[in-house]
């Protein structure tokens, strides 16, 4: 089992970053609705800065270089980008019944990148995996309308702002997770975070320098936001490591994606009493098993045999 696991690190830490985010959707919920998108940014980025205290001695000098910090801060700036895009399409009008499921399947925009740019390889029955992971990130969004009453949930789509600023999130989530594997190709994961948390500071002083940040709000709300951005970096965190653990950026995301919606639904249950139906069972289960499909890996190819002996004319 040792083994397996030391086989398999990318996949413990693809699944410690959907605990960690799956904790991070729990505490969301003691956040006030009434915050805007740029205020909970700020609470975030202050929890975040909590964690950085625990990876800044990992990180050793000669590990950093200028490309992979660029890309920590390119993948920094387009994860705040989907979550400013997210709230706008709130805003704009969306309903979570519709918003959440179609953000939720940014892992498909990640799975797009690397197959197409990447080039990543999958074995055949890592294929079987996201097909069984992608309807279960959408079973596990909290919102069932879509398999309640699919002919509702479909006559609310049209060309309005709401659905444009939901597919904007969808392919800048995707396109973080993306970028975060080409962050880990550079520096190590330590270093890779604390870009990522810089760009969320350097965009947490943009938003309260241009005044868009509100600072009236309630005690749950002050404590909440910052633990939840502590555990969403967490999360962050996890997944460069993932990454760095030679973990593809296909699989990756869509352990990680599958995972955090189902530890949400699990913890909420034990600690907020919660209930579920049987379409939060049915993707419990499936993104348990899409996730053991997803760790299937190729077997290198044996080194051919060399001959000692000599070959006779």
């Amino acid at each position: 089992m040792r083994k397996l696991l030391e086989e398999r690190r990318w996949l413990v830490y693809a699944i410690v970053a959907g605990l960690a985010w799956g904790v991070w959707g729990v505490l969301a919920k003691f956040i006030s609705a009434n915050i805007n998108a740029y205020t909970n940014h700020v609470l975030f980025s202050l929890g975040m800065l909590f964690t950085l205290p625990f990876v800044l001695p990992r990180c050793k000098r000669p590990e950093l270089n200028r490309r992979g910090l660029v890309w920590g801060l390119v993948a920094g700036v387009l994860a705040i980008a989907g979550n400013v895009a997210l709230y706008l399409s709130f805003g704009a009008g969306g309903q979570a019944a519709t918003v959440i499921p179609i953000t939720n399947l940014y892992p498909l925009a990640t799975i797009i990148i690397a197959l197409l740019v990447f080039k990543e390889k999958m074995h055949w029955l890592n294929g079987i995996g996201v097909l069984l992971v992608l309807p279960a990130i959408t079973m596990l969004s909290g919102e069932a309308l879509i398999f309640e009453d699919p002919a509702q949930y479909l006559a609310t789509f049209a060309l309005a702002d709401w659905i444009l600023y939901a597919l904007v999130a969808m392919l800048f989530w995707g396109f973080f997770s993306a970028a975060q594997k080409v962050t880990t190709n550079h520096i190590s994961a330590e270093w890779s975070y604390v870009a990522f948390v810089l760009a969320s500071a350097l965009l947490a002083i943009g938003f309260m320098a241009a005044g868009l940040v509100q600072y009236t709000f309630t005690n749950a709300t002050l404590v909440a936001g910052p633990l939840s951005g502590a555990m969403n970096g967490l999360g962050v965190l996890a997944a460069y490591a993932a990454y760095r653990s030679e973990g593809k950026a296909a699989l990756v995301t869509a352990v990680a994606g599958a995972m955090q919606p189902a530890f949400t639904i699990v913890l909420a249950i034990m600690f907020l009493r919660e209930s579920i139906g049987l379409i939060e069972c049915a993707g419990i289960a499936l993104a348990i098993l899409g996730s053991l499909f997803l760790s299937v890996e190729k077997k290198p190819a044996a080194a051919p045999l060399i001959s000692n002996q000599t070959v006779q004319p």
